[in-house]
């Protein structure tokens, strides 16, 4: 999905105070426009390194190998730094020998937030192969689908979700190994591989992984994503788009971390989802390469997160805008609760001033609010907000070796104050859509423009504000749903004959599907009936309670469903 990642950083008012002065230097010193009305970014370029995500992210393993790098936040089961290498160093022989995966493979890894997670994902690329990431309560339905585009040669589960994994691969007509992650006392599946023996095996033949032959501009990371509309398409990232990204929020100025020393190491906690572009950059690969230490929340619930900021002493924590306003509003979470907290990251969609407001009034500190900007095929990372920018509908100008224009329906160029669609090139912007020429001309032009899909205007420092988003995807808490899924499930109801679905405002989810039906001639079918049909199908977040019949769906000449004349008549 395109993920809109609103980047949000808090930090104490005395770093507020030394940084504000430098940053206002740093965007005002040149300007940041060209003479084509392309925007240039205000940070000096930095080095992208020539090697694989791998290498990058254990590069200063000796800085910190006695370090925790990922902790169960329930049981406080977790690994070492150093650990961590020679478990997933032999499960990437095991990968190879026992499994075959050869350079360019896909392994599919759902599961949950655990500490094991960077393990299987480091194994994975070790040994050449491509994580193709999936959301954990997906149903066979979901699994399958994503099973087969991404070509995966075998998958990482927990073993509750073996049974809906055994369903998709009867649905897609695949056979291909499962391999479990143990975290309890529960049994292994049977005709299953255990990740614990693979990782401890001491007897892998790592020598084979001299064989591996991948390089920089290869794809390391295959998320699924639906675009700017439509139905999901895989999303390539390589080494170096993921790399590109970790070295631009290292920038001084909008780095959300501190340096791991031998008096200090930051905690992150892992709340938002992994299989996530913007956690599985921003927060596990980019936090491991400085030496962090990654708090796995498995499951969320209310009083057991904010009672994980405070045991875990959490200084770095990075939300979507539901947990912003849950952490305004929760009973428990107070001052106190929130005091370890010296960094807070919100993303997935933007936030109100006054959400902000009300969140600073719970932590009783004057701190400083950031925002940025990013989507999945930006690997995510596009804008951020300087230290010292107080603005809180701004969402900060390009970031280093970046650049953006706002363009009108033609794709011309406007300028700053101007309101247009939003179009970045850089490092960081995905080599294409997997195996999918026609979406990559639609979105890819110009010379590798990247089409975002959204509405943005910038002033005349490029500090960019989102205006709206041209693409049709539903944010529910935080997570996208594309209308075209729900309308091919819909369709394949036999009472179906067509179908629309938008998105309306709703009070706790942000954003919730509304569906429109055009039942056959002679059919009858409640809505109750035809939201049991969908909801067993889809992710529980996916799901349809508001279902309204129509004679027909409105749609252009060009066949296209006009959304804003259904809501301009039922909503």
């Amino acid at each position: 999905m395109v993920a809109r990642n609103l980047f949000t950083v808090n930090r104490t008012l005395t770093t507020v105070k030394q940084s504000s002065k430098y940053a206002s230097v740093v965007i005002r010193k040149h300007s940041v426009w060209t003479q084509d009305r392309v925007i240039k970014s205000p940070f000096k370029d930095v080095h992208i390194p020539n090697c694989t995500l791998y290498e990058y992210i254990w590069q200063n393993l000796d800085k910190w190998p006695e370090r925790t790098v990922s902790v169960c936040a329930a049981t406080g089961r977790g690994y070492t730094y150093e650990q961590a290498f020679k478990l997933s160093n032999r499960f990437a022989a095991n990968l190879r020998t026992k499994f075959k995966i050869q350079d360019g493979d896909a392994v599919a890894v759902m599961l949950p937030n655990i500490p094991d997670y960077p393990l299987v994902s480091l194994g994975i690329l070790e040994a050449g192969g491509v994580i193709t990431s999936i959301n954990p309560i997906y149903t066979a339905h979901e699994v399958q689908r994503q099973l087969k585009l991404s070509a995966a040669k075998m998958i990482v589960t927990l073993p509750e979700i073996v049974p809906t994994i055994k369903e998709a691969l009867k649905l897609a007509q695949l056979d291909i190994p499962i391999v479990v992650v143990k975290t309890n006392d529960s049994p292994v599946p049977e005709g299953t591989a255990l990740f614990n023996e693979l990782s401890e095996d001491i007897h892998a033949n790592k020598s084979i992984l001299k064989q591996v032959r991948r390089t920089a501009n290869d794809v390391c990371f295959l998320p699924y994503s639906s675009g700017t509309t439509g139905l999901p398409k895989g999303v390539e990232l390589t080494h170096r788009n993921i790399i590109a990204n970790c070295e631009q929020i290292n920038e001084p100025i909008i780095a959300m971390h501190r340096e791991t020393t031998a008096t200090h190491q930051d905690v992150v906690m892992g709340a938002l989802p992994f299989f996530h572009i913007y956690a599985a950059t921003v927060l596990m690969f980019h936090k491991m390469s400085v030496g962090a230490k990654l708090v796995a929340l498995a499951k969320f619930q209310p009083e057991a997160f904010l009672s994980c900021i405070e045991k875990q002493k959490t200084n770095v924590l990075m939300v979507a805008p539901p947990l912003i306003l849950l952490m305004a509003s929760h009973p428990a979470a107070t001052a106190k609760t929130l005091e370890p907290i010296d960094v807070i990251c919100n993303g997935a969609a933007p936030l109100a001033g006054s959400d902000v407001e009300r969140l600073l009034r719970r932590m009783q500190r004057d701190v400083d609010f950031r925002q940025g900007y990013g989507l999945t095929e930006t690997s995510p990372t596009l804008t951020v907000t300087p230290k010292g920018l107080i603005r809180y509908e701004a969402t900060g100008p390009p970031v280093a070796n970046t650049e953006m224009r706002i363009v009108d329906s033609d794709l011309k160029n406007l300028g700053p104050n101007e309101t247009g669609e939003i179009l970045v090139r850089g490092p960081q912007v995905m080599r294409g859509y997997k195996d999918n020429p026609e979406a990559n001309k639609e979105t890819l032009v110009e010379g590798n423009w990247f089409r975002t899909g959204d509405l943005g205007v910038a002033d005349e420092d490029g500090i960019l504000v989102i205006a709206d988003r041209l693409k049709e995807l539903i944010k529910v808490k935080g997570f996208q749903v594309p209308p075209a899924e729900l309308e091919s499930v819909l369709r394949e109801h036999p009472s179906v004959n067509d179908a629309a679905v938008i998105g309306v405002p709703h009070q706790t989810k942000g954003e919730s599907p509304k569906a429109f039906v055009v039942l056959k001639n002679g059919h009858k079918c409640t809505p109750q009936q035809l939201s049991e049909f969908v909801n067993e199908k889809v992710a529980a977040y996916k799901h349809v309670d508001d279902i309204t019949f129509i004679e027909s769906v409105p749609k252009s000449a060009a066949g296209k469903i006009l959304r804003r004349v259904l809501r301009d008549q039922y909503c």
